[in-house]
This record gives structure tokens, C-alpha cells and sequence, in this order.
């Protein structure tokens, strides 16, 4: 909310109502500086780390990488300071910026010519050119750096001493070198190619370009924040939706301070398979704890497809309709036959199969005509094994590893098998288990996640990345359009170039 209130305005209100205003300007203040002072205390802290990072026990890759966070977290916290300055200064604050190298000459350059629109000075004389201001920044397609020069005219009234230029164009890093294709290339290469910094970095240099890695940190950084907005409309659009699918896996997360790592969590949400919406959104957390899910989901009161883990008890306690996995209870079984060649198991996984079977049949249909064939000839053969499994539980001593399998089932039979009297639910959890696969195979190369806010900076641009996969989008096309758009893009109209929504022949 606006810290700025009209004076005409105020002229028409009562006391009591300046009052209201006085309060509620007050209180808007009090948190800008509360923040302020945890966004200060937390710069300070990690200015402490850096430096404190050569002497932790890490080898030389291990520090690479969280130098790389660091300098990343440094950029996005500095930002948000900046932003929150900017709120509260009269007249906004310049940085002072750094005198940069020129970019390489053997680069192919482009120019880019910004003219006003029109040369006629306001008193009717044609202005004469009086010079230009050009500007070089380093751009880069898929294994192809070039040069864009952006040359800015400058016409000037003879008459009235009139000076015209073309205004700069808006850009995610203001008087930075990198185009949106450079930014693009960087994020997709981290966080989808699981390229750390420093491998960046050789790569770049062994192009003939020299970009510090401690700068594409502070790129990284800075977008990480820029694409925030972006991701927390695409979850207010996922919790929209009634059904939705829910897996977490494990990421080691930095204990800078003894140099450990510990367990953290990256949660995934995305819309039912059967959904209109194409999505997922990555929440990183320290914990596994159900709180984190609870915090996420809010207010959302839906169908949730999800495994049997006992941090989604309390949201299925709290009105959340729980939708089990058909697939985790087969793979009971499955490992039940691959250990011992179990003929109970192998009957089982049988009737599994005549049931995937048909879903592969109604994956196309819409979910009245799914329902309906679900009810004529999935219920006959789920109702059947309920009805073996349960017989055969009888006969089988506790500790049994078969009984174990039983067990599973039959505790959970009514949230297993809840897609039969609705056409919209998923038969197991394996869209949102393909969705966070990438994830599983990128920490081998992530080894930890620096912070927790570089977790979640990772968790924002991952969203993204996976989204636009999920709808057919190269995830470089779709950050290249989205960077260059959002520095004009309304608050109001932030859902727009989402990923379901985007469309690359449109760009």
C-alpha cells in the first residue's frame, strides 16, 4: 500500500478518519522498518560468511559453490533494501556504479537504434542531431555470445535549446551488461542443467567472454528476486484448482557456521492430472515438518492426491479430502515379487495391472464418461481385491512381509480407491513424482543449497523452468520473453504471461 496519500484527499476527511490514516500509515511504516532491519542484519551476516567461508573445512568444490550462493544472496537482499529505500526516500537513490570492462571486440554486434518519436521541437522548429549515447550488452543464444549496441540519438532545438533522446529501455538489471538471453542462459543452465557458477564461469572464458562468477551470482540473485511475483501468482492460480497433487524430496541445506550440512525439504504441488492447468510449484523448507504443507495450502480446502506420510494428517484432518496412490500401494507388492517370486504378489499385481489398464483407456475422455466406466469395470475388480486381500490377511501371521503389503492396502482402501466415484481424481501421485524426478537428479551436482533463501530462490526459478517444460515450452524461450516483459509488467496483470498461459509463437 501506497505510503503517499493526496492532500486533496485528506482535505475531505473527519478527524477521526485522519486518525485511521495517521494509524494505518504508522503501522505500514513500523514493518517497512522492521524489515528493513532484518533485511540489514541478515546483509551483514552474510558478508560474515563469505569471508568466513575460506576457513570453514569444505574442499575447493564445496566452497565454490557456496561462495556462489552467498554472492547470490548478497545481490537479492541488497535489492530489497534498495526497494524498500526506495519506498521510503522522497527522491529515489542512484548506486553508485562500478566502471566495467569493455566487451569483447571480435564479438558480432548488433545495433539497436532508439530515436524519439518525433523530431519536431515543441515550438515548431526540426531539431538537429547532436550526437548519441551507446551502450553495449553482452547477449547470448544457445552456444553464441554476441553484442547488442543500443545507440540513443540525441536531437537538439536550435531555437529553444530543446534536448531529445529516447528514453532508456527497462531491464531487470538497470545499467547491468547482460540481455535477457544472457540471464536466461545462466538461470536454465543452473537450475535446469545443474551447471554450478563456476562451471559457468570456465565455460564462458573458454568463449573468450570473462564474467566473474561472483557477477553471476548477483545475477542470479537479483532475477531470483525480480521472479518472485510471478511464481506467487502461479500458486494463488494452483490453490484455485479442486485437485491437486503434493510429494516432497530431500536436499542437504548448509549449516555454514560448523560447516555441516542437514536435511531440508523441497515440497512439490502441481494441479490434478486431470486439472485445466499444467503446473507445479516447488516450496523449499528446512524441514519435512506437516506445518510447511499446512502454510502452503492455506485456506484450500480440496481433493489431495498424496502418499501415506503423516505430515498431511492434519490437513486431512482439517477438512482436506485425502486421495491415495494406487502406485504405492502396488509397489508394495512389486517388491513383495521381486524379493521372493510371491504367487500372493503376483496375483495382486495382476489385478493392479487390470486396473491401469482401463485408466489408460479414460485418459483422453472427460470426467463424467471416466467415472462411468470406472464404476462398470474398475469397481467390480477393486471391490474383488478388497474383498481376497482381506482373506488372505486372516491367514497370515503379523510380521510377515506380506502381511505388511496387506496392510498398507487395506488401512488405506477407501483413499485408494476414492478415484472411482470421481472422474476428476488421479488413480496415484505419479504426475507430481515425474515432476520432481528433475529435482532428484540435479542434487548430485547441487552437493547442498547454500541458505535457506537460496533454496527458495532455486525452488522459485525451478517452478518456472518445470512449468513451461510441462507445457511444451523451452524453458530458455519462455525466462528470455518473461525478463524482457517484466519490467513493464502490471501488478494487476502478473498472471498473464504464466507459464500455461504463454505462447511461444507469440514472441
Amino acid at each position: 500500500m501506497s505510503m503517499v496519500v493526496e492532500q486533496h484527499s485528506l482535505d475531505e476527511l473527519s478527524a477521526e478518519q485522519l486518525r485511521e490514516v495517521a494509524a494505518r500509515l504508522m503501522g505500514q511504516l513500523r514493518h517497512q522498518s522492521a524489515l528493513l532491519e532484518k533485511l540489514s542484519y541478515e546483509n551483514a551476516l552474510l558478508k560474515r560468511m563469505k569471508f568466513a567461508a575460506q576457513s570453514e573445512r569444505f574442499n575447493a568444490e564445496q566452497r565454490s559453490l557456496l561462495e556462489d550462493e552467498i554472492d547470490a544472496d548478497l545481490a537479492a537482499v541488497a535489492d530489497a533494501i534498495d526497494a524498500l529505500n526506495t519506498q521510503q526516500a522522497s527522491t529515489p537513490q542512484t548506486k553508485q556504479q562500478a566502471k566495467r570492462q569493455p566487451l569483447p571486440a571480435n564479438l558480432p554486434r548488433r545495433e539497436i537504434r532508439h530515436e524519439p518519436d518525433s523530431t519536431i521541437c515543441q515550438c515548431g522548429c526540426q531539431m538537429q542531431r547532436m550526437g548519441e549515447d551507446v551502450a553495449e550488452k553482452l547477449d547470448y543464444v544457445p552456444g553464441v555470445f554476441s553484442v547488442e549496441r543500443h545507440v540513443r540519438g540525441k536531437w537538439a532545438c536550435n531555437q529553444c535549446e530543446t534536448i531529445v533522446q529516447a528514453p532508456v529501455p527497462a531491464h531487470v538489471i538497470d545499467k547491468g551488461i547482460p540481455t535477457t538471453g544472457l540471464l536466461a542462459q545462466v538461470l536454465v543452465a543452473k537450475y535446469a542443467d545443474h551447471l554450478p557458477l563456476y562451471r559457468q564461469e570456465s565455460i564462458f572464458g573458454r568463449a573468450g567472454v570473462a564474467i566473474p562468477r561472483s557477477t553471476l551470482a548477483q545475477w542470479v540473485g537479483t532475477c531470483g528476486v525480480r521472479l518472485q511475483p510471478l511464481v506467487d501468482a502461479l500458486k494463488t492460480e494452483i490453490l484455485q484448482r479442486r485437485v491437486l497433487h503434493a510429494d516432497e524430496t530431500p536436499v542437504q541445506m548448509l549449516k555454514p557456521g560448523d560447516g555441516k550440512t542437514h536435511r531440508a525439504y523441497l515440497w512439490a504441488y502441481a494441479p490434478g492430472v486431470f486439472e485445466d492447468m499444467k503446473a507445479v510449484v516447488y516450496d523449499f523448507c528446512e524441514s519435512r515438518a506437516g506445518e510447511h504443507a499446512r502454510k502452503f495450502l492455506g485456506e484450500w480446502k480440496g481433493s489431495l492426491t498424496c502418499d501415506d506420510f503423516s505430515g498431511y494428517k492434519a490437513l486431512i484432518a482439517s477438512g482436506v479430502t485425502e486421495v491415495g496412490c494406487l502406485a504405492h500401494a502396488r509397489r508394495k507388492f512389486f517388491d513383495l515379487h521381486a524379493a521372493n517370486k510371491s504367487q500372493l504378489a503376483e496375483f495382486a499385481l495382476a489385478q493392479f495391472a487390470r486396473v491401469y489398464d482401463l485408466e489408460r483407456e479414460v485418459k483422453e475422455l472427460n470426467a463424467i464418461e471416466r467415472q462411468e466406466i470406472r464404476q462398470q469395470k474398475a469397481k467390480p475388480v477393486l471391490d474383488a481385491l478388497h474383498e481376497w486381500m482381506t482373506l488372505q490377511r486372516q491367514k497370515l501371521p503379523q510380521s510377515s512381509a506380506t502381511a505388511k503389503a496387506l496392510d498398507y492396502s487395506l488401512r488405506r482402501w477407501a483413499a485408494l480407491t476414492r478415484f472411482v466415484d470421481d472422474g476428476q481424481l488421479p488413480v496415484d501421485n505419479n504426475w507430481i513424482e515425474n515432476q520432481i524426478r528433475p529435482i532428484a537428479i540435479g542434487r548430485n551436482n547441487w552437493l547442498f543449497a547454500g541458505s535457506l533463501r537460496a533454496g527458495q530462490r532455486a525452488a522459485a526459478v525451478m517452478s518456472l523452468i518445470q512449468s513451461a517444460r510441462m507445457n511444451g515450452y523451452d524453458p530458455y524461450a519462455y525466462l528470455r520473453d518473461i525478463l524482457t516483459r517484466l519490467p513493464m509488467q502490471r501488478a494487476s496483470q502478473i498472471g498473464e504471461p504464466l507459464p500455461h498461459r504463454w505462447r511461444s509463437d507469440d514472441h
